[in-house]
């Protein structure tokens, strides 16, 4: 008996983990959730495999994996919703990203984050444990009406109300040397951090073309590509006149690093104008360097952090500029990024690349004197 009971059991987890991999096109969520669908539109995750975002796309042809013509070990998080997933994470396997496949044009779809039941931490990368009921979706409101189209788990989700819904792809990513590549929070320490919350900030619109409520969780992601506006109150820039220089200082209210990724660097601009003429003073960049053997290497051949002088979680950054003020001077200050660190653009192709060469302007102050 307690053997039947075994085999059954076993039957029906593999029937759940095949059940899990099955999900709604986004093109089914916007029959009611046309706001949201627009906002996902214009967002990373369905920009998330490499023929949609020519960054992403430019590692990729250098990875390993792809030149043997193999796996695509990116899937696990940028074609999480992909038909044949477990084959792309399979070494040897000749499953690469495919854009004319809709579960992998889906990107990171609506109905994968809306059934991630709870989140297994590993010090590798944390795995997205996913609901085996195929059209009954996790959220953070506290009641619905009915939909004629699937399930709604009216009990809400914790992981999404406490903003950790995120972490699983968003939290660390360690290589083969054990170093933590690209990562929210390089301790792996991110309880507590709503993502929700900053990330996706409430936004007048109903979350249904049912319903007629006021607000709804922004779906367009703000981040470093788009809508960064978004985040600007996050981080503060003030001034500190002194009698022969002043200082520029930079407080990032955030729990994590101000740019997350090794290919961004960070950037203050700041200038004097005086009598109608602008003084362009030096930039100071903020950049975090992986490398191999004292050498900037691909994030899979680093084994080391080179140099790192990002702004960190909940820092006050304090830039001095040996530079005299004086009455009527204005000083206009800019933060902002360049998604790819412009020494690497030749390197990577993307030289010609707008998204990729273009500076970012994320936050602009001026202070008159």
């Amino acid at each position: 008996m307690n053997y039947i009971k075994l085999i059954l059991l076993i039957l029906s987890t593999l029937t759940a983990n095949d059940t899990a991999h099955h999900f709604a096109s986004n093109k089914e969520c916007k029959a009611c959730h046309s706001q949201i669908y627009d906002e996902f539109s214009g967002s990373m995750h369905i920009h998330s495999i490499p023929q949609k975002d020519p960054i992403h796309k430019a590692i990729w042809d250098k990875h390993p994996q792809n030149k043997k013509q193999q796996c695509y070990g990116c899937g696990k998080c940028h074609t999480p919703a992909a038909d044949n997933l477990n084959k792309m994470l399979t070494k040897g396997e000749k499953a690469l990203p495919d854009a004319t496949n809709p579960t992998h044009n889906d990107g990171i779809a609506c109905a994968y984050c809306h059934r991630i039941e709870r989140i297994e931490k590993h010090k590798k990368s944390n795995t997205n444990i996913i609901s085996p009921v195929e059209k009954k979706y996790n959220g953070t409101r506290g009641e619905h009406i009915q939909s004629p189209f699937h399930a709604i788990s009216t009990e809400g989700n914790a992981l999404m109300k406490n903003g950790n819904v995120c972490i699983g792809c968003h939290s660390h990513k360690r290589n083969k040397h054990g170093l933590n590549v690209c990562s929210t929070n390089i301790a792996n320490e991110m309880d507590g951090a709503n993502c929700v919350s900053c990330h996706m900030p409430k936004v007048k619109g109903s979350v249904s073309d049912m319903t007629k409520r006021e607000t709804h969780a922004f779906h367009g992601f703000a981040g470093s590509h788009y809508h960064s506006e978004m985040l600007t109150h996050y981080i503060d820039i003030s001034i500190l006149r002194e009698i022969d220089d002043f200082v520029i200082n930079i407080d990032n209210r955030t729990s994590h690093a101000l740019l997350l990724h090794p290919l961004r660097a960070a950037v203050l601009k700041v200038s004097v104008i005086r009598d109608s003429k602008e003084i362009k003073l030096d930039n100071k960049q903020f950049i975090r360097v992986i490398g191999h053997e004292g050498k900037p290497a691909m994030p899979w051949k680093a084994s080391t952090t080179l140099r790192d002088t990002m702004i960190k979680a909940n820092e006050k950054r304090s830039v001095k500029y040996n530079f005299k003020l004086q009455k009527d001077d204005r000083v206009d200050v800019t933060l902002g990024w360049y998604l790819v660190n412009p020494k690497v653009l030749k390197k990577l192709g993307l030289e010609n690349e707008a998204v990729a060469s273009e500076f970012i302007a994320f936050k602009k102050e001026q202070f008159e004197f």
